[in-house]
């Protein structure tokens, strides 16, 4: 029978000595046999351990040798085995919980003196170099030449870096991986991206910079990326829009998205709060939305967007006067909070109440509203800012809306009242 985990054998005459253990294992490969040669049933059970410095083992009896087990933590992968002869703790570590158990039953069988024939006992024999090595958990390919063909990636990644390897889709055997953590595939000529991508629930950061994507998955948004992904590089693509959906990665902390074809930020932006740095220099936005107020940033890149000059005495009128039936409706749903969703309503009146706009007076509207663009100064939402342009400017436009002719009027009479002052 095998294990394997970490192993530190740690000897209790240390103490005497004025000396103690590192407190740390090493990977390692227990077996529980006999010794090679020996007639079954002859020469006793041994415990071998093979680590990868000693992979030949170091060989301990166990019938009737053993003082002790502690097994208070074996659900968390760890036990520790207390021998007579010599004087060692064997203590164990990051080991698969069932398996564990296993061994341990099987040790103790061992020690009590059952048959040998009745045991799931190994020949001990060397470890194999595989069987000792520390799973690994990072790889970095960067040339084509590089990237494995044949051979598979080893299931314990949490590091994979694959940039300059001209592909041209996301291998399906890295969607496989399921401990990844940071996934880089910068710098190739991805065009999509597969919605398995949010089957990887522990993935933090998504490196996509340099490649030939033209639109990020509305799907992606509402995988289980919303609970993991914390930074996201988009730059260097051809994205022109990012869907609605978007927002609901409410765990970002850093979003690049320089030098893609963007006309438009993402309309709820506002809901990333946990936003930190921000990136979309060298786009094509004309403004920024209204929602882009709520932010709380480190640090902001806006610099080389053809930013629109804001007119707030030229409106976009988009008033329906009387009120349709539908946007009534629609403003006292969102106004009073009343719960809906698409088992209540058609799900394209969903998406229309998720994007509802928010007049200055706090009221919502939907269809029916006033539309101006006004100055703002970005260090109202971040910390460090970059200028937005050669000429050191750090304001960009804004829209805002007004859900009546009465709100927009009283705007102008703040707008008009502070022109003159000036």
């Amino acid at each position: 029978m095998r294990l394997q985990c970490e192993v530190e054998v740690v000897s209790r005459l240390l103490p005497s000595c004025g000396l103690r253990g590192r407190g740390r294992g090493t990977r390692a490969l227990l077996s529980l046999g006999r010794q090679p040669g020996r007639a079954r049933g002859g020469g006793g059970v041994y415990l071998m351990v093979c680590t990868a410095r000693d992979r030949a083992g170091v060989r301990y009896k166990v019938q009737e040798n053993v003082e002790r087990f502690f097994t208070r933590f074996v659900e968390e992968g760890k036990a520790t085995v207390r021998l007579r002869e010599p004087a060692v703790d064997v203590c164990l570590s990051k080991a698969n919980a069932s398996n564990l158990k296993a061994f341990l039953s099987a040790v103790r069988l061992a020690h009590q003196g059952t048959d040998a024939g009745a045991l799931p006992l190994s020949t001990l024999v060397p470890a194999k170099t595989s069987e000792v090595e520390k799973p690994k958990t990072k790889m970095i390919i960067t040339s084509k030449r590089d990237y494995p063909l044949t051979k598979g990636f080893p299931y314990s990644l949490e590091h994979l870096q694959a940039s300059y390897c001209k592909l041209a889709r996301i291998d399906t055997r890295v969607l496989c991986l399921k401990k990844l953590r940071k996934l880089d595939l910068s710098h190739n000529h991805i065009k999509q991206l597969p919605a398995t991508i949010g089957d990887l629930v522990f993935l933090q950061e998504l490196n996509l910079q340099d490649n030939h994507l033209e639109s990020f998955s509305g799907a992606l948004c509402n995988s289980t990326l919303q609970k993991s992904l914390q930074c996201l590089d988009l730059s260097q693509n051809k994205i022109k829009a990012l869907p609605i959906q978007f927002c609901q990665l409410r765990e970002l902390v850093n979003l690049k998205l320089d030098d893609n074809e963007l006309i438009r930020l993402p309309f709820k932006i506002g809901q990333l709060d946990h936003l930190r740095f921000l990136s979309a220099a060298r786009n094509k936005l004309p403004f920024l939305p209204s929602d882009f107020r709520k932010l709380c940033l480190e640090n902001l890149d806006l610099f080389g967007n053809p930013f629109e000059q804001p007119n707030p005495l030229v409106p976009n009128i988009q008033l329906k006067i009387p009120l349709t039936l539908l946007e009534c409706a629609a403003r006292a749903t969102v106004n009073y909070r009343i719960p809906y969703g698409c088992h209540l309503l058609p799900s394209h009146l969903c998406e229309d109440l998720e994007v509802a706009k928010t007049c200055q007076c706090g009221s919502a509207c939907l269809s029916s509203f006033i539309q101006i663009t006004v100055t703002m100064n970005l260090h109202h939402v971040a910390h460090t800012v970059v200028l937005v342009d050669n000429m050191g400017g750090t304001e960009a436009p804004i829209i805002c809306y007004f859900c009546s002719l009465g709100c927009y009027s009283q705007f102008l009479d703040r707008y008009l009242q502070s022109s003159s002052d000036h």
